[in-house]
């Protein structure tokens, strides 16, 4: 294991920064052998098997072409559990977690009815329905393939989210009485790309992570406006966003009526949340 460890930072060391290096190598070794960090520091060892080796050089080859390490490995945590991914479904971020936690601790003890739009892995509402067990979560995507995905991981938690295949820009929608809408759009414009690293360029569902840039917020529209429609007096509609668009994307929210609009920061700082209630407008 030793030798593998350096094996790898020769490998990756003009890849990655060597902080990133050494959090890949825990990862790997708690994934695939079950080993801490503790473990690694205090100097314990193992000897890998042909097969264990041959893995290894296969992980590290894949790493050395940028793919992210939770496509190599199948899965990534989030919000304390562990999901499935592939290149079908984004990988699950932090921030996106910050989001569903504002959720949970907003709803705790209660059994809303939430609709997440833009399933992928399912990551946000199973989290909801894992945390609410009371709540009513059905998930929408586009993607029959990230669909697949969502219902395995749903199985494997043991929770009862429904996923169906639906466009939100689509001009037919089946109506909900939601206390919920929550989603992770697309919203990094084509012309952001060039900040992108290629691990999430070469690698991440394009169709799950961009908009065209003469219409940013075509999502967000989209979705507000079927919250219009679906949700309940009172009901909270919950959006992650670019950190470019946070007052963008407000002023657009009070024009189509949503009242007590809150613009939160992620932990980086950068605007990334939004909650807004519907309220019908007085006859």
């Amino acid at each position: 294991m030793k030798q593998a460890i350096k094996y790898i930072r020769q490998q990756l060391q003009n890849i990655y920064p060597a902080e990133e290096v050494q959090a890949l190598i825990y990862l790997l070794l708690e994934k695939k052998h079950n080993m801490s960090k503790l473990d690694i520091c205090m100097g314990k060892d193992k000897i890998f098997s042909t097969e264990e080796r041959k893995e290894w050089e296969d992980i590290v080859k894949r790493l050395h072409n940028e793919e992210p390490v939770q496509y190599i490995l199948n899965e990534a945590d989030f919000c304390g559990l562990c999901f499935k991914v592939t290149p079908d479904t984004l990988i699950p971020r932090p921030e996106t977690a910050e989001l569903v936690n504002w959720i949970i601790q907003d709803y705790s003890h209660l059994a809303p009815s939430v609709l997440d739009i833009g399933s992928g892995s399912g990551c946000i509402a199973i989290s909801i329905s894992a945390a609410l067990p009371n709540a009513k979560v059905e998930s929408w995507d586009i993607s029959a393939a990230a669909l697949d995905i969502a219902r395995f991981n749903n199985e494997k938690a043991g929770t009862s989210v429904t996923f169906n295949q639906q466009d939100i820009l689509s001009n037919y929608l089946p109506q909900r009485e939601l206390d919920i809408l929550v989603s992770n759009p697309p919203y990094i414009t084509n012309s952001e790309k060039a900040e992108m690293s290629n691990n999430v360029l070469q690698w991440e569902p394009s169709t799950a992570l961009f908009v065209s840039d003469k219409d940013p917020l075509i999502f967000y529209r989209a979705i507000a406006e079927y919250g219009c429609q679906s949700l309940k007096e009172y009901g909270s509609l919950y959006f992650e966003i670019n950190r470019a668009y946070g007052n963008e994307t407000v002023r657009l929210l009070e024009d189509m009526g949503y009242k007590n609009i809150i613009l939160r920061k992620d932990l980086s700082g950068n605007d990334r949340m939004i909650k807004a209630t519907f309220i019908k407008a007085a006859k």
